[in-house]
């Protein structure tokens, strides 16, 4: 009997990726076979957001056009829906979607196979999300092999006004140390120079366990995996930040000197609106803490522009906050609406920030800080860094690109490569040795001059056939 084929389409976070990641393992385990391309599926999953608008937008959007592969006489006969948008919308989405076969919630990860074969409700959408993947569950990874994410947590505990991420992923939930610690080093064995460390809280990891286990221990386990050369960490909470923490972070060579902080705001009372359990202070103070603690620490964060009750002066105190710190990294958001929040009741009584007054805010942090950047990308000429090869350039056939240590995958810019004379082509997933000689708004120019760490990968990797919007 041949077997039946399944294509996937990962939309959101990291965090979601690692989620169908898992759904890819389980379907290969249980004899399913990764379509390339939407036509050549039997099957089709869409791993959906449900976060903000746009992202709830965007999943729609992509439901309808596989759903085209199953109409009109198409290959496809089911076509499953998952992840954070079913979760927040089950009941809608049922009566709305026909189309769809199967509904599986952000915590269904683990009936994705019985939802292939057509053994579950057509709601399959569990409302109290406690699913937890561990080292031994069947995992296919969506990216090359030299980079990673590790979810070491799930769900949040934060009461964050304008967040809805607590309702659709339920409580703080960690996983073993042994068990992070045993995949970690299954990646690196099979290639990963990368491991990236995700959770919806991830400082926070631990409070749940038995002991007094927290993240900096965690990272200083890690820390001793051999052949791993770049830890790094995501989303640290600003009131979670410990000393111990960054001590970590200072001490291990194997850690990225690299914490990617979402701040949110600046202003008191937004911070105030937005539920997040500190002051104004408090940020500028763990600001200078941290760069003080790890020297050449990369530092990125995120901001809401337009949370209701933003004033004018709110943002300017949020402009004046950016032009003083100087971060590394900053990405910017407008706020959206999401029912369910305290932040919508906000709206309610303070007034929404007009939409073209967010654009605008936005825009306007945006330029300050691309001034920011490239003053520090100018500053970086000259210098000699450790660079991972990613790749031919998409730029010229002449070039490779690659990422320093300060370079998150997927979300900050990168390195182009060219090659000095007689130096050795790189392989993807080399560590090279590149002096940099230009620069751009996010981007950097170098020239390999040596190698570093040959990859230990056998052959090039090969991305599996998802698409992550």
């Amino acid at each position: 009997m041949k077997k039946q084929a399944v294509y996937f389409v990962s939309l959101g976070c990291p965090k979601n990726r690692v989620d169908t990641e898992v759904m890819l393992g389980l379907s290969d385990h249980a004899g399913f076979t990764i379509a390339r391309a939407p036509e050549d599926a039997d099957a089709i999953v869409v791993n959906t957001c449900g976060f903000i608008g746009e992202a709830k937008e965007e999943s729609i959007d992509t439901i309808l056009e596989m759903a085209r592969f199953k109409a009109d006489g198409g290959r496809a006969k089911r076509l499953v829906v998952t992840g954070c948008l079913t979760q927040r919308y089950a009941g809608d989405l049922a009566r709305d979607l026909p189309e769809v076969d199967q509904f599986l919630g952000s915590g269904d990860v683990d009936k994705i196979v019985g939802a292939l074969r057509g053994e579950t409700p057509r709601d399959g959408v569990s409302m109290d999300p406690a699913y937890l993947y561990d080292d031994v569950t069947p995992r296919l990874q969506s990216l090359p092999a030299y980079t990673a994410y590790v979810k070491i947590a799930e769900g949040c505990d934060r009461p964050c006004s304008f967040c809805i991420i607590p309702k659709l992923r339920g409580g703080q939930r960690s996983r073993a140390p042994e068990s992070v610690e045993r995949e970690v080093k299954e990646l690196v064995s099979r290639g990963a120079v990368e491991i990236n460390l995700v959770a919806q809280d991830l400082t926070t990891y631990g409070k749940d366990l038995d002991g007094e286990l927290g993240l900096a221990s965690l990272v200083r386990r890690l820390a001793g995996v051999d052949g791993m050369r770049w830890l790094r960490l995501h989303y640290a909470y600003p009131t979670a930040t410990t000393d111990a923490l960054l001590e970590a972070i200072a001490d291990e060579p194997r850690v990225a000197k690299y914490i990617d902080m979402p701040l949110q705001h600046i202003d008191d009372q937004m911070l105030k609106h937005m539920r997040r359990g500190h002051v104004g202070k408090t940020s500028r103070a763990l600001v200078e803490k941290i760069r003080a603690r790890v020297p050449g620490v990369t530092l990125r964060t995120t901001f809401i522009v337009g949370h209701p009750g933003e004033t004018d002066e709110a943002f300017e105190n949020l402009c004046d906050f950016v032009r003083e710190s100087a971060f590394d990294r900053v990405g910017v958001f407008t706020y959206s609406n999401e029912d369910g929040t305290h932040s919508a009741k906000l709206a309610a009584d303070l007034g929404a920030v007009p939409p073209k007054v967010m654009e605008s805010r936005r825009r306007e942090l945006m330029r300050i800080q691309r001034a920011i950047s490239r003053k520090k990308m100018k500053a970086m000429v000259g210098r000699e860094l450790a660079v991972l090869v990613e790749g031919p350039s998409d730029e010229s056939e002449y070039l490779f690109a690659g990422r320093h240590e300060g370079q998150a995958p997927e979300i900050d810019g990168g390195v182009f490569l060219a090659l000095a004379d007689g130096v050795k082509t790189p392989r993807i997933g080399d560590v090279v040795r590149a002096r940099v000689t230009g620069y751009a708004d996010y981007d950097l120019a170098a020239t390999v001059e040596g190698t570093i760490a040959p990859t230990r990968m056998k052959r090039a990797p090969t991305r599996l056939p998802v698409i992550s919007v």
